[in-house]
Formats: C-alpha cells, structure tokens, sequence
C-alpha cells in the first residue's frame, strides 16, 4: 500500500488484526488512535513484527465528537498519503440494562452509530480533499434485521450499516471508496462469555475477508459469506418467530 494507515480503535482486536493483513500486504506506517495511547505496546509490537517501520500511538476518544475534526486534520497532514482508515472502536454494551438504563442505551447509539457518523464524515472529507484513500467501516449481521434480544446494539448497527452504504454510494467518482463489512458473531474480547452464535469467526477471519475485499475493489463483505443469503431468508420469518431470535 503506498501511504499510511489509520486505525480509529487501536485497541480493537479487529482493528489490529487488519492492520497487520495491510503492513503484510505493503503498508509500512501505522497510525493507533485509541483512548490511552500507552495501552496499544502489544499491537505496536505485532505490527512491526509484521513488517512496519513506523507506528505512532494518538490519543482518541470517539465519544468526544468535538475532538474528531482537529484530530483528522492533523493526521491527514502529518501521515501523508492516507491509504486507509479503519474505524475499528465499538461497544457491545449490556442489553438488559440498557432496557432500563436509558443512559446506557443512549451511550451504546453515540459511540455505535453518532460517533461512527463524525469520524467516517469527516474522513471522507479529508480523502476528498487528497482524491485517494480507502475507508473501513464495521457494520454486523446484527443490524441487518433487528433482534429482540440486543435491539439497542442491533440499531445502532442498522443506523450504521445504512449511512456507510450511502456515504459509500456518493464517493464512487471521488477516488475515495468505503468498504462496508458485515461479520456475525466475532469470538473476542468484546464477546467473552458468550457462547458462540452460528457461522462464527474471528478477528482475524474477519481481517483477511475486509483486505482481500479491498484488493479486489469490493465495497461490502459478509463474514463468513455464508451469512449473506442465510440473512435474505431470515428477513422474511414472521415477526412473531423473530422476536425469539435469540442473541
């Protein structure tokens, strides 16, 4: 790849996992942006293994929307060419707190969907503006038809899903492309204790799927493909079946 790569979640196991499928495909500069820049020692570590020559840890707090515009000006100035940027940070939140707790739902929407909006929007703007780059976005099975048993999480995922496939529809001709990934249930950190769902995949299944989409021009994967004609069925079960869906 000729440029640098961002991650937006340099914690991400997903995130990380796709850093490393593009030092190994040519990246050789790395940019983590994560809430505590001190935490991302083993990712850095990884990826220099792997091949880059440059990493650099930023501060990031995707909650704080007022802090995204500055902070991409200043990346897109300093690690110029961007060659892509993977907005990789999410939360899975508690779904049974969240049916009381309307604070907490609120949080899981904003940094889900509210703060995804900023930062894709803004990233686009400033890959215009360089006419070149690609941008990662991480949509879920979860939003592609809403279940009872995580709604919160799941809409936040469909609100998502639909605002990354129209930003990625209005920069075909830009020379920026988005590529929208749909994993199902990823075995990680975020999904620790949870028994794992049907036609599950790992972190990183789920980055070797999201580079060779990018090398292949694509702007959506499933993972696995398996999913994607599994969910066109799914869409038509009655609803009264579907509310039992389980997570």
């Amino acid at each position: 790849m000729d440029g640098s790569v961002v991650i937006l979640g340099g914690r991400s196991e997903i995130g990380a996992a796709l850093g490393r499928e593009l030092v190994l495909a040519g990246a050789r500069e790395v940019v983590l942006a994560a809430r505590d820049p001190a935490s991302v020692g083993d990712v850095e570590r990884d990826l220099r293994a792997a091949g880059a020559t440059a990493v650099t840890a930023v501060r990031f707090d995707a909650d704080d929307l007022g802090s995204h515009a500055g902070l991409v000006r200043r990346l897109a100035a300093e690690h110029a060419p961007v060659a892509a940027v993977v907005v990789a940070f999410g939360v899975l939140g508690d779904q049974a707190r969240a049916e009381h707790d309307v604070d907490h739902a609120v949080s899981i929407v904003h940094t889900d969907y509210v703060a995804q909006v900023s930062v894709l929007s803004h990233w686009a703007n400033a890959l215009r503006a360089q006419g070149s780059g690609d941008l990662v976005a991480f949509s879920s099975v979860a939003g592609v038809r809403v279940r009872r048993a995580n709604y919160v999480y799941g809409s936040a995922k469909a609100g998502l899903d639909g605002f990354a496939s129209g930003l990625s529809d209005a920069l075909v001709g830009s020379g920026v492309r988005l590529l929208v990934v749909r994993p199902g249930f990823v075995v990680g950190r975020m999904t620790e204790g949870m028994a794992p769902a049907p036609l599950s995949s790992t972190p990183a299944q789920v980055a070797r799927a999201a580079r060779k989409a990018l090398a292949s021009g694509r702007r959506d994967v499933w993972v696995p493909f398996a999913l994607r004609p599994l969910f066109f069925g799914l869409r038509l079960l009655p609803r009264w079946l579907w509310r039992r869906m389980p997570r």
